[in-house]
């Protein structure tokens, strides 16, 4: 399967019409957040409402431009993959919205126990006290995990979250993808688990993976590339 991901539109419409290629060549579309430019959140309805129009395949979470009321919009529009598991294909996908607490000039600011308790439905213990196991998980979250090439800022620091880190370490989904920090465009790896941040769609930057069974059934990520318009 190919996937077209994108992340940190911020309203930018224009942008999602100069992908219309990569839209026909992509089983689905991954979508890392921020539909709104930064303090403009009337730009995210009409960005969602153009995206709706180029897949009919869409996962998608909110970014921390986003209002957090906006879900609806998303749950509406079915592509929403915060705090449940969707399945689809032979896939699984679960999603995390909003950013860590940082500037708090941006409406949707969260607690790092909140952002990885969008996730709990991938690491919930069964009544035995069993994790589940996945071979067949990819994650979309907005805030990147901590200490990757993902989530550094133009000073170095790593400013991802550590418990979205651990998450990943214990429930080792084969593919994540997270946005958010737009000068940590990079694909990085937590075990096996791959991780891109396809750089801000608003920029002009975007990734595309590709992703197939193995012999005995497991999905594996077999490439993910950068690219720009």
């Amino acid at each position: 399967m190919r996937f077209l991901i994108i992340s940190d539109g911020h309203g930018d419409v224009e942008k999602l019409d100069k992908l219309d290629e990569e839209f026909k060549a992509a089983d689905a579309v991954l979508f890392g957040g921020d539909f709104a430019k930064f303090g403009e959140t009337e730009t995210g309805l009409p960005f969602l409402q153009r995206l709706c129009k180029k897949h009919e395949k869409i996962y998608a979470v909110l970014g921390n431009c986003d209002e957090s009321e906006f879900i609806e919009q998303l749950e509406n529009a079915d592509i929403s993959v915060v705090n449940s598991v969707l399945y689809s294909d032979g896939l699984a996908f679960i999603g995390s919205s909003g950013g860590s607490k940082f500037t708090g000039t941006t409406p949707f600011e969260r607690e790092e126990e909140e952002l990885v308790g969008d996730l709990h439905l991938a690491s919930d213990l069964d009544d035995e006290g069993n994790a589940p196991s996945w071979d067949n998980l990819i994650a979309i979250m907005h805030n990147p995990p901590k200490d990757t090439k993902c989530d550094v800022v133009g000073n170095g620091v790593h400013v991802g979250s550590a418990l979205i880190r651990e998450w990943i370490e214990t429930v080792k989904p084969i593919l994540v993808v997270t946005g958010h920090i737009h000068e940590s465009r990079a694909i990085d790896n937590i075990g096996n688990t791959v991780v891109v941040n396809p750089g801000a769609l608003c920029d002009g930057n975007y990734a595309v993976s590709e992703i197939e069974r193995d012999e005995n059934g497991a999905w594996k990520v077999l490439s993910t590339e950068l690219k720009a318009l």
